[in-house]
C-alpha cells in the first residue's frame, strides 16, 4: 500500500472546512474532492450525476447499516445491486470511488464519510473542523446572503443532515473527537492556522510511516 498522504475532512456548517480542504490540497500538491466525486462516481457506476446531487448526504430509513456493509463486501458490481434502494447504490458508488482515488494519488476529501471509507489506510489523516457559533453564522450570512435567523437555521439543519448521514452509514458519531486524528476549532487558529496544523500533522505521520518501511 502506498504511503502518499490522504486527508479526510468532516466539518460543521459555516466552519470554512471546504476552504481549508482546498487550501490544504494546494499546499500538499494533492487533489481535492467534494462534489467533484459525483461526476466520477456517476461515470464509473453508470448512474445519472443528478441523482448524486439530489441525494447528497441524505440517509434513508429503509436501509440498515449492516445491509450497506454486507452488500459492499460482495463487491459493487454484483448482480445483487439490481434491487438495492437508490440511496444504497449512490453511497456504495461514492465509497468505491473514494477508495480508488486514495490508492492512486494524494487526495483531500471533504465530507462523504471518506474517513470511514479509508479507515484501513495507514496513510489517512482524519480531521474534524468546528468553529464558534458567531463565526459560523457570520460565514453563512456572507456566503448565502442570509440574515442572522436564517443563517442559524441553515446551520442547524445542515449539521443535523450531515450528522444523520454520517452516523447512519458509519455507525459512528459525527463530531466525536475519538473518531478523528485531529479536531480543530477554526475560530481559534483561523483558516491559515488550520491548514498549517493539518499540514504539519500530515508531514509528521508521513515521515513516521516512511521510517517504518
Amino acid at each position: 500500500m502506498s504511503k502518499h498522504p490522504v486527508v479526510a475532512i468532516e466539518m460543521q456548517s459555516g466552519s470554512s472546512g471546504k476552504v481549508i480542504g482546498e487550501r490544504l490540497a494546494k499546499e500538499l500538491g494533492a487533489a481535492c474532492y467534494d462534489k467533484e466525486l459525483y461526476a466520477i462516481a456517476a461515470k464509473k457506476s453508470g448512474m445519472n450525476e443528478d441523482l448524486f446531487e439530489a441525494h447528497e448526504e441524505k440517509p434513508t430509513n429503509s436501509l440498515l447499516y449492516s445491509l450497506v456493509m454486507d452488500t459492499y463486501s460482495f463487491g459493487f458490481n454484483t448482480s445483487g445491486q439490481i434491487d438495492m434502494p437508490i440511496d444504497h447504490k449512490l453511497f456504495l458508488a461514492q465509497f468505491e470511488v473514494i477508495k480508488q482515488l486514495a490508492e492512486e494519488k494524494s487526495c483531500v476529501f471533504v465530507g462523504r464519510c471518506a474517513d470511514y471509507a479509508l479507515a484501513e489506510y495507514e496513510n489517512l489523516v482524519s480531521v474534524f473542523i468546528s468553529a464558534d457559533e458567531p463565526d459560523k453564522v457570520k460565514s453563512l450570512k456572507e456566503l448565502h446572503h442570509l440574515d442572522d435567523a436564517k443563517a442559524k437555521d441553515y446551520m442547524v439543519k445542515a449539521d443535523k443532515k450531515r450528522s444523520s448521514y454520517y452516523n447512519y452509514y458509519t455507525n459512528k458519531k459525527w463530531g466525536n473527537r475519538k473518531n478523528y486524528d485531529l479536531c480543530i476549532n477554526q475560530s481559534a487558529v483561523g483558516v491559515d492556522g488550520a491548514v498549517k496544523v493539518i499540514k504539519e500533522f500530515v508531514s509528521a505521520k508521513t515521515e513516521l510511516l516512511n521510517n517504518h518501511q
